[in-house]
Formats: structure tokens, C-alpha cells, sequence
């Protein structure tokens, strides 16, 4: 009888170790599908999603970063930078903002904040920003500067690198586009081809402090 006994003792103990063992693998499986120790120790994690082109474009262009001031310049036009005062135009020379800063604001959105030149004026460091202006009627838009609002659907534009450093600056489905006695406005394409684009040139940090 004794023997018996611990005959079913033994079982029973190999039994429940035999569990735990099984439970314990149960336990490390999902741990295995979301990340596998390397023999270096890391750990590997399971792939996510690509993030949009221009969030990356944000992340590793730091012109889209939203902590550089650019002057940007049409590629094909006069030379002159981009200037906006009452309207967003070619270097028209009235003393308006020239210094810029696209900042991302989630998804492939940018608020293009207008600053002027720093001269310790306190409202050249106070930003406005970049709005289609309301006011005009399809299909040629133009952009005029406001206060910022980066909830406003008018104040957020696409910005696209194309290649060599130069960019296309969008709102919605159409794009800035310089048309002869217009200047620069927003536009459908159409059938059309993409005959703007822009050189953003880098102007320091932006450091601004605006007014309180």
C-alpha cells in the first residue's frame, strides 16, 4: 500500500510539473509573435505600418521640420524670394515677410508660418500664416497671411519634395501655380502639368519668441 501511495504521489507530481511547463510555454508564445530575443539580446518587434510619405519626409528633411526658417524662391521665376504682405507674390519688395517656417501638424499637413526679418522688431517675430483667401472665386485662388490656426482646413497645405531640392506646395487638389499677369495662384491641374516648384533655402533656427 505504501508503495502504491508513492507511485501516486510521483505521478501526480509529474503531472503538475508537466502543466507548468506547458503553461509556461503558453506563456511566452505571444511574447514570441511581438518580439524574438537575438543573440545579441535584442529584441526584434513585429513590422508596422509605413508612416505617410510626408510624415517621414518631416521626420528626416529638417526644412519640413518645422525648426528652420527657408526663403523660398520659385525655381523658374525671377530669382526673387517669396514675400507675403497683403498677398503671397514674387519679391514685390514692400516690406512684407519673407522667412518662413513649414511646420507638420500631423498626417501630410503644414501650417506655413510667415515671420519678417529679425531685426528685433517684436512683430517681425510674431508669426502670421499662410490662408487661402476666401474672399476670391474658383478656380484661381490666391494666399494672403492671418493669424495662425492650425484647425482652419484653408490654413493647412501639402508641401512635395520633387526631387533636387525643390518642392510642389498644395492646398486640397490644387497647387501653387505662377500664371503670366496673375502671379502665384492656387490651382486645379486638370489634364495640365505641375509647371511650379519651389527652392527652399535654409536661414538659421526657428527661434522666434512672439509677443506675449
Amino acid at each position: 500500500m505504501l508503495t502504491m501511495k508513492w507511485i501516486t504521489g510521483a505521478a501526480l507530481l509529474a503531472c503538475t510539473s508537466a502543466l507548468v511547463g506547458c503553461q509556461g510555454g503558453a506563456d511566452r508564445a505571444p511574447g514570441t509573435a511581438a518580439g524574438t530575443p537575438t543573440p545579441t539580446g535584442t529584441v526584434t518587434s513585429a513590422p508596422t505600418a509605413a508612416a505617410p510619405a510626408s510624415s517621414a519626409a518631416a521626420a528626416t528633411d529638417p526644412l519640413l521640420s518645422g525648426k528652420r526658417e527657408v526663403t523660398i524662391t520659385r525655381v523658374r521665376g525671377n530669382g526673387e524670394a517669396l514675400e507675403l504682405s497683403g498677398r503671397l507674390e514674387e519679391g514685390g519688395d514692400t516690406g512684407g515677410r519673407t522667412l518662413f517656417v513649414p511646420t507638420p501638424i500631423g498626417g501630410d499637413r503644414y501650417v506655413i508660418k510667415a515671420f519678417g526679418v529679425k531685426d528685433d522688431h517684436p512683430a517681425n517675430d510674431d508669426p502670421s500664416c499662410w490662408q487661402v483667401n476666401g474672399l476670391d472665386i474658383e478656380p484661381e485662388l490666391t494666399i494672403g497671411g492671418v493669424v495662425c490656426d492650425q484647425d482652419d482646413p484653408i490654413q493647412r497645405f501639402t508641401i512635395i519634395a520633387k526631387g533636387n531640392g525643390t518642392y510642389a506646395i498644395g492646398s486640397e487638389t490644387r497647387f501653387l501655380q505662377h500664371l503670366p499677369g496673375n502671379g502665384l495662384i492656387l490651382k486645379e491641374l486638370g489634364n495640365a502639368k505641375l509647371n511650379t516648384t519651389f527652392r527652399f533655402t535654409d536661414k538659421g533656427p526657428a527661434d522666434r519668441e512672439p509677443i506675449n
